[in-house]
């Protein structure tokens, strides 16, 4: 039996073997049934909680942010731990997470891009579809929190894996449902210190100021399933499907001995 990390690192190995070429700006993500029992409170609520799912990392202000990224059944599941800051600032520090459903990496955000954004315990998390017509607003609407979504915030402390010292943590559960099932999305990342007013991002994109300036989907990465995880069917609905055909030919069956013996 393959443990986790190893599967990590297998997953990782085979993402640079066939993306060579774009590995730096590549996430593998991991199907994990351990995120049903990812407790959506904004932070590591027990010392298990994202443990197996796949680890991105990226400079902040004052260290590393991690980023976890995992799958399960009909949903995406993200959190960025921003591990170091202790200069916080609540209802201003926040967290954003794009997805380009098509992977086309436009040079103008289209209906198929999607962001996520999940301010610091607020209790608010905002949706946005790209598509508009006004560069104002960087060709991005806002919409209505889909179905089965969760974007959670609040401080980490002590059952986070990497500090104890409390510090801004986002956790976000995408539907995939709204995205399209898919092995490739486009993907972006940006965390917001509002103590600096900067932004650190995945991948790093130079020149972004705010919600309504998020980069062009050409300078997102992508994010990918390299063991082609994500299925084209959910797993209930995989279950629902074979019950059905399993029914259908049993009545068919049925009905020809029927016949015969008739």
């Amino acid at each position: 039996m393959i443990n986790s990390k190893k599967k990590l690192l297998i997953i990782a190995f085979i993402s640079m073997v066939y993306f060579p070429a774009t590995y730096a700006q590549t996430i593998p993500i991991t199907v994990s049934s351990h995120m049903s029992q990812v407790i959506f409170d904004g932070k590591w609520s027990f010392t298990q909680e994202w443990k197996e799912s796949s680890l991105t990392e990226i400079e902040g202000s004052y260290g590393p942010i991690y980023i976890r990224t995992a799958h399960w059944d009909n949903f995406i599941y993200v959190m960025i731990d921003d591990v170091e800051k202790n200069l916080i600032s609540k209802g201003s520090d926040h967290a954003i997470v794009c997805f380009d459903s098509k992977n086309d990496k436009s040079e103008i955000p289209d209906s198929n891009d999607y962001c996520f954004e999940d301010i610091l315990d607020s209790n608010h998390a905002f949706s946005f579809q790209g598509g508009s017509s006004l560069g104002i607003t960087g060709y991005f609407s806002k919409i209505s929190i889909p179905l089965g979504f969760k974007g959670n915030s609040t401080l980490s402390d002590q059952h986070d894996r990497y500090s104890s010292i409390p510090h801004p943590s986002y956790e976000f559960k995408i539907p995939i449902e709204l995205l399209g099932r898919s092995n490739v999305y486009g993907f972006f990342v940006s965390v917001y210190d509002s103590n600096n007013n900067k932004y650190y991002s995945w991948p790093t994109v130079q020149g972004q100021q705010n919600i309504l300036e998020i980069p062009s989907p050409k300078y997102w990465g992508t994010i990918i399933s390299p063991d082609k995880s994500l299925p084209e069917f959910s797993i209930p609905a995989l279950i629902i499907s074979v019950s059905i055909t399993s029914v259908v030919l049993i009545t068919k069956l049925f009905s020809r001995r029927l016949l015969k013996i008739s």
